[in-house]
């Protein structure tokens, strides 16, 4: 999906959190335009999950541009994964009641 694609779907299925699995390379243009986009539609409290071959830098430059929370490989306890995005989601709902 584009940006754009991801962005609508998310306004319209009125989602608590967007995922976004990046095997491209080319993450930090990508999640740049989804952050823009959500903000731009008016959910960018929306807060987005990032994944894919990531090296730490650039996991360092999505997390200061936003992203909640990035994984890459290394990190495969689902528990562990999951558990985070449970966290992010529930921070939100807190914020938004």
């Amino acid at each position: 999906m584009t940006p754009a694609q991801i962005v609508n779907a998310a306004v319209e299925e009125g989602v608590r959190i967007v995922g976004l699995s990046i095997l491209s390379g080319s993450h930090k243009p990508l999640v740049a335009a989804v952050i823009e986009g959500l903000k731009t539609s008016g959910i960018g409290d929306v807060p987005v999950v990032g994944g894919g071959i990531i090296p730490p830098e650039d996991a360092a430059a999505l997390k200061a541009a936003g992203v909640a929370a990035v994984y890459t490989p290394k990190d495969f306890d689902l528990n562990a994964i999951m558990a985070v995005i449970v966290a992010i989601v529930v921070r939100g709902a807190r914020r938004a009641a």
